[in-house]
């Protein structure tokens, strides 16, 4: 990838997961430009540098920081975010993107974000992030609130947002 002069390539990360039988067991994202790595057991929490990750307690939508991406727009794919962006950004504090489904989550972990959606993601896309959130403390479902992800959609939050992040998906 190009970079502008001056300019620091932060949207990079490298994902990395391992499963057994079906299920993610171990996770790792690394941010290189920005000294991170990110990483989670199954069952023995979440971890940013060797410190412990929690989500954020934000319990309000109109208090939130969420982040998306716009992958399905690029693909020509529907739905796509264009159709639920107005809806969101008029209920949220503000929205942020960052070029990677795996850091985005990850900062959801980290508590820097308070929840994330997309649409048009593959497995291998999220399946690191996805683990080290749920070790923090988060929560993972589809636009309708299933356990059919990514392929119905993609939404992660804090856990307390849950329920009002996907109102905003139901029409």
């Amino acid at each position: 990838m190009a970079r502008k002069r001056g300019v620091p390539a932060i949207r990079r990360s490298i994902a990395g997961s391992s499963q057994y039988r079906g299920r993610t067991v171990a996770g790792a994202v690394c941010a290189p430009e920005l000294g991170e790595l990110f990483h989670a057991e199954a069952g023995k929490g979440a971890f940013l540098n060797g410190g412990r990750l929690r989500v954020s307690a934000t319990g309000e939508l109109s208090r939130a920081l969420l982040a998306t991406g716009f992958g399905c727009v690029r693909a020509r794919m529907r739905p796509d975010n264009f159709d639920y962006l107005p809806e969101i950004t008029r209920r949220v504090q503000d929205i942020r993107r960052c070029g990677s489904a795996a850091r985005d989550l990850c900062n959801v972990a980290a508590g820097r974000f308070d929840g994330y959606w997309e649409f048009a993601l593959q497995s291998y896309d999220i399946a690191a992030g996805v683990l080290i959130l749920e070790e923090a403390g988060g929560r993972v479902t589809d636009i309708g609130g299933g356990g059919d992800w990514p392929a119905n959609g993609f939404i992660a939050t804090n856990g307390t947002l849950h329920p009002a992040l996907l109102d905003c998906f139901r029409r």
